[in-house]
């Protein structure tokens, strides 16, 4: 589904990390396509997290949801 808000969709890479009592879905976009992702007040991204833990309900399990910025920008790294 991400890859279709994004501009880059080749770019986008989903990782799924199992753990005992839940799972982490780690989402990468381009720095460019972040915006686009998370949404205005975050409606994208919390709408994504819904539907993600609408299906580990029934699948039994607890998901969660993470946007990676790999690449701070500038101001970041100064503080």
């Amino acid at each position: 589904m991400v890859q279709y808000l994004v501009d880059e969709p080749d770019k986008v890479e989903v990782k799924e990390i199992d753990g005992d009592q839940a799972n982490i879905l780690e989402i990468r976009v381009s720095k460019q396509d972040i915006g686009r992702v998370l949404g205005k007040q975050g409606t994208n991204i919390n709408a994504l997290r819904t539907i993600v833990s609408a299906v580990g309900g029934k699948r039994k399990k607890r998901y969660f949801v993470e946007l990676i910025d790999d690449k701070p920008d500038e101001r970041r790294r100064q503080f």
